[in-house]
């Protein structure tokens, strides 16, 4: 009876702790010595232990033991008795040949049933007959399980204004009772029933009564049951079945019907319950237009003109009935601006082919360009910094201008001569030749009537013939050993 307390209650804790505290005391207070299982599960044809167990018997004698079965219908029944002087022994009842005591002592007197059936059900109490403190108990309550077979269907029904039921759940031969509810969008209410099945069993049906409407027509609706033998609710799914006259759109009319527009397209949608069977086409004022062709759901206008210029109606049928839509075309004239999609497409893919065209030769302009640049020719030079440590006193100096020389005519050279080798004893001489006459010499003094004050050495030339033949000539004399550490580049020749 706790049990089925607790399990009733919204809030165990705040409602329902004191009196079940309470009704522990009292259960405790007559049960103290006594230990048994307040619940033992079982399905048909198994075969349970119910335990039971004196704690203590100091001070206390015991002198027997009875095991008492309470039906939920019925009178109470003997169905075990042990004594330590007579035995065991099991008066008539219900459960004759099927119970037997486990050990056979008064400390520990469990008993054992075989092929439990669904109507050994109910509480079993250990009884002791005890000295001086009188009879001492302890109750088991024995539930028997057996699985339901859970099915769900829905009931097809017409549209209109009245509750039915639209949908059935069945929770069939469950023990205990099954728990069943819905899961749907629909508004509707639960009906629940619960009658005996086979073998003590219980079939809980629920059904789901609503108003029915062309819009639930197809909605989902799930039945949900929970029960002791299984490890989850079992959902099944379905879906209303609400007959109704069939919905009719029409759909393709854009507006846009301008004369000569071809394969204009009207489609005419139906949607019923039953499937629509028969969908045909007509205008408000009679048979169709000669351009217009059909084909099952689709009216096609061939060529757009005057004569589709009208209301045209979609009829579709089912059992229930016939529904109807309807569509106004209205011709127009020709856009003054129909640029046709393949001269867009042209454009673009014109213009595309002249920007690749002006890309490749910008390319071919530029790759030109460089191979000019860096082509076969003389490679630039550039010359190397100048010592750190290098001088170019040399080369800024300002030298003093050369008497302008005589003209090659007058220069005279001695070849027959032997040049004088030892310088030492001819350095008064600043370099002559021994034996010769000088053409510069004689030819200073025939214009200028006086000695150079400077001499040439021999086979010289004068300073700017023979310093730009000599360099033609030798391309190491302006190198940077020549020039006391300046560098002058050589003269290049192609």
């Amino acid at each position: 009876m706790a049990r089925d307390y607790a399990g009733k209650c919204l809030d165990f804790r705040k409602n329902c702790g004191l009196s079940m505290g309470f009704i522990l005391i009292i259960i405790g207070g007559v049960t103290a010595h006594v230990k048994v299982k307040s619940e033992v599960e079982s399905y048909p044809g198994q075969m349970v232990n119910l335990s039971c167990e004196f704690m203590s018997s100091e001070g206390i004698r015991l002198t027997q033991v009875s095991w008492i079965w309470e039906p939920k219908e019925g009178q109470r029944e003997n169905i075990a008795v042990f004594h330590p002087q007579f035995g065991d022994s099991y008066p008539e009842s219900a459960l004759s040949g099927r119970v037997r005591f486990l050990h056979g002592s008064l400390e520990n007197p469990s008993i054992s049933i075989s092929d439990v059936r669904m109507t050994d059900e109910g509480k079993y109490v250990c009884e002791y007959a005890t000295y001086p403190s009188g009879n001492e108990q302890g109750t088991t309550t024995l539930v028997m399980l057996a699985k339901p077979k859970n099915t769900a269907s829905v009931v097809t029904v017409t549209e209109g204004t009245s509750a039915v039921v639209v949908a059935i759940c069945e929770s069939a031969n469950g023990r205990p009772e099954a728990e069943i509810t819905w899961e749907t969008q629909a508004a509707g209410k639960e009906a629940r029933t619960a009658q005996a099945g086979v073998k003590n069993t219980v079939t809980v049906l629920s059904e789901y009564r609503l108003v029915p409407t062309a819009e639930d027509d197809g909605r989902d609706i799930a039945c949900v049951v929970s029960h002791r033998t299984q490890g989850a609710p079992q959902i099944l799914r379905l879906k209303l079945s609400i007959e109704h006259l069939p919905k009719v759109r029409i759909l393709g009319y854009d507006s846009d019907w301008y004369r000569g527009r071809t394969d204009a397209t009207l489609v005419c949608e139906a949607i019923g319950n039953p499937e629509p069977t028969n969908i045909t086409w007509k205008t408000a004022s009679g048979p169709l237009p000669d351009t217009v062709q059909v084909r099952e759901n689709t009216l096609t206008v061939r060529h757009v003109d005057e004569a589709v210029n009208t209301t045209f109606v979609c009829e579709a049928q089912n059992r229930l009935g016939a529904s109807t839509e309807q569509v106004t075309t209205l011709i127009t004239e020709r856009p003054k601006v129909d640029i046709a999609i393949g001269t867009i497409v042209g454009v673009v893919i014109g213009v595309l082919l002249l920007l690749v065209i002006i890309i490749v030769a910008i390319f071919m302009i530029r790759k030109q360009r460089r191979n000019a640049e860096n082509g076969d020719g003389p490679p630039k030079y550039k010359s190397p910094p100048a010592k750190a440590d290098g001088s170019t006193e040399m080369l800024n100096k300002s030298q003093d201008p050369l008497t302008e020389p005589p003209p090659a005519s007058h220069v005279y050279y001695e070849t027959t001569g032997e040049p004088v080798t030892d310088l030492d004893a001819n350095e008064e001489e600043n370099g002559y030749m021994v034996g010769a006459t000088s053409g510069w010499e004689d030819s200073a003094q025939g214009r200028n009537g006086e000695t150079q004050s400077e001499a040439l050495p021999p086979y010289s030339d004068p300073p700017e013939r023979g310093a730009s033949r000599d360099a033609a000539q030798d391309p190491g004399a302006l190198s940077p050993s020549n020039r006391e550490g300046s560098f002058v580049s050589a003269a290049m020749y192609v």
